[in-house]
């Protein structure tokens, strides 16, 4: 299983997924602008792995800064913060990890500038950590809702690529299998940057669990021929209520889902909650180039020139048409998380 992302001795290493399945690149950021920029080239993505990659940056950026004195340090690193929540607006683990980094700045201001350095590379480091471990977690509560010779749907990708490790969605969909399952997975190609296609198909297979690609437009005759069990999916956001914000096209899938009666799940971290956002309809959606959806993956034009193009990168799926959401500290329906969620707060630390 690939590591999509590193620290190396002060460099923060990326599998540059903008290159699969033509190519495994990796790319050495060594300044935090750059790891910005490949937070919005897509060269890594996914919202725990843009998490981490971010408190990385921050790490990173964080070494270079000269100032000597609490107060001109502790603003050179909030401004390093701002150019990495500039890039993708919707993924709130980006933010979460951010806020992280900061709340570590803070707690040390009566340590000299050397030990916070070092301290902000422990922290970014722990969260890599933190979240293979929690994904393993995640996998292991999601992989008993599936049973042996299931087929599973998925849509764009969560899995190893899209975390520090193990994966979200595919994170259950792998628990299951290293249980033995004989599953099957269908995977959507998730048009308009093919993260099902390129990613999704290319992870299942270097694992050797069986996937079948299949165009967006074709899950819901799959569903009515009883050729798919249950679907699983990652998010972006979690709305308070229970809403999901997720890559463009699950809403879609979720809806084919509950006309079918098949069970629809949502597997994320709880840093993936967002308790400030009440509901779907107040998540910031990211409106990316064009220029993704009249090409195939950047090259051939499939497009007329000078059509209008709308290219919004996640869409909502209301509570009503989730299942469940699985998470590191179990399996919730979607009007128990705010509460599951505030009991975490007074609860220790999950042992994974």
């Amino acid at each position: 299983m690939v590591r999509t992302v590193e620290w190396s001795n002060g460099i923060v290493r990326l599998l540059d997924q903008s290159r699969l399945p033509e190519r495994v690149e990796f790319l050495d950021c060594r300044d935090y602008r750059e790891v910005a920029d490949s937070i919005r080239s897509l060269k890594v993505r996914g919202a725990p792995a843009i998490g981490v990659t971010a408190a990385l940056g921050i790490a990173q950026g964080a070494q270079a800064v000269e100032e000597r004195d609490y107060e001109s340090f502790a603003g050179a690193v909030n401004r390093i913060c701002d150019c990495l929540a500039a890039t993708r607006p919707t993924a709130v683990n980006l933010f979460w990890a951010i806020d992280r980094m900061k709340r570590t700045v803070q707690s040390l201001k009566s340590r000299p500038v050397a030990a916070i350095k070092q301290a902000l590379i422990d922290e970014a480091l722990a969260i890599l950590e933190e979240d293979i471990q929690l994904c393993r977690a995640m996998g292991r509560h999601g992989a008993e809702l599936i049973q042996d010779g299931q087929t599973v749907l998925t849509h764009c990708n969560a899995g190893a690529l899209a975390t520090a490790g193990y994966g979200t969605a595919l994170g259950v969909i792998r628990a299951a299998w290293e249980q033995g399952k004989k599953i099957a997975v269908v995977a959507d190609e998730t048009r308009p940057v093919l993260q099902g296609a390129r990613l999704t198909a290319w992870e299942l297979m270097q694992d050797r669990i069986p996937v079948t690609l299949i165009t967006d437009n074709m899950a819901g005759a799959l569903m009515r021929q009883g050729r798919i069990d249950l679907c699983v999916v990652g998010a972006d956001r979690i709305a308070a209520n229970g809403d999901v914000a997720n890559k463009i096209g699950t809403y879609s899938v979720a809806v084919l889902a509950k006309a079918h009666g098949i069970p629809f799940y949502v597997a994320a971290p709880y840093s993936t909650i967002d308790m400030k956002t009440k509901s779907g309809a107040d998540i910031p959606i990211e409106q990316r180039d064009p220029f993704e959806v009249i090409t195939v993956h950047g090259s051939r034009s499939i497009a007329p020139e000078g059509v209008s193009v709308y290219n919004p990168a996640f869409d909502v799926t209301p509570a009503e048409f989730i299942t469940a959401i699985i998470t590191e500290r179990g399996v919730f329906r979607p009007n128990e998380l705010a509460d599951a969620f505030r009991r975490s707060l007074v609860q220790p630390p999950l042992a994974v």
